[in-house]
């Protein structure tokens, strides 16, 4: 199976935006929520995905990510709002374990 690179846009709550690259984005996108690395994103808790592109050559997303690096915030924003004009967090329910409640009509059988 090919391995799949991901150039991905985190977003905080008030729009401080992060760039970055990763092979592994559930992994990586959890590593940003639960602050596993001090720096820029823990700094201004950046850990809102709202967009990503997947590429299959490592290269090429490397050649991507310096790209919207380089690009004036204008252009950053107006890509996110392409594909997520409301800034949803596209990671939403990676993480959270299915937690099942009995149904309350229904009598807890012991």
């Amino acid at each position: 199976m090919p391995k799949i690179y991901y150039v991905y846009i985190l977003a905080s709550q008030r729009r401080v935006l992060y760039i970055g690259m990763t092979s592994g984005i559930e992994h990586r996108v959890f590593q940003h929520k639960t602050h596993a690395f001090r720096g820029f994103t823990a700094k201004y808790n950046v850990m809102n995905l709202v967009y990503f592109e997947r590429y299959g050559s490592v290269m090429s997303a490397i050649h991507r990510e310096k790209e919207m690096k380089a690009w004036r915030r204008e252009e950053k924003i107006k890509l996110i709002e392409s594909s997520n004009p409301k800034w949803r967090d596209l990671s939403y329910g990676w993480y959270q374990r299915h937690q099942f409640q009995p149904d309350a009509k229904q009598p807890i059988r012991m």
